[in-house]
């Protein structure tokens, strides 16, 4: 089963492309002109489109916020050091271990040391 995903705009468009390898129906801030948005005005707009939001801005992290259960999913890349390679490899990660439709509504955190 696929989810809806939205890869913010500080992520290499190549994380919406693995998502979309895996029939995921992804798109990116910049396809839609969205870059540049701030936390408060992205925000209404993905969950207006029920879709994932997938991002390294960890201000999404904010549990009072951003209350789980009542969005479709955050999921959160945290790199020691960015890089492109980094974040294709959580991405990678992430796909290969996480079951998104059983975690609608979740805030995720994927490490290089793992997921939580």
């Amino acid at each position: 089963m696929s989810i809806r995903i939205k890869v913010d705009e500080a992520l290499p468009r190549q994380v919406a492309e693995l998502f979309a390898a895996c029939g995921h129906d992804a798109v990116t801030v910049v396809m839609q002109g969205w870059q540049g948005l701030a936390e408060e005005a992205l925000w209404p707009r993905v969950q207006q489109e029920e879709r994932w939001l997938v991002t390294a801005d960890k201000g999404f992290a904010n549990l009072r916020v951003y209350l789980p259960g009542v969005h479709a999913g955050i999921l959160l890349f945290w790199l020691d050091e960015e890089s492109r390679r980094g974040y294709l490899g959580l991405t990678q990660t992430a796909l290969d271990h996480l079951s998104f439709e059983e975690l609608t509504g979740s805030i995720i955190v994927v490490t290089r040391r793992g997921i939580r």
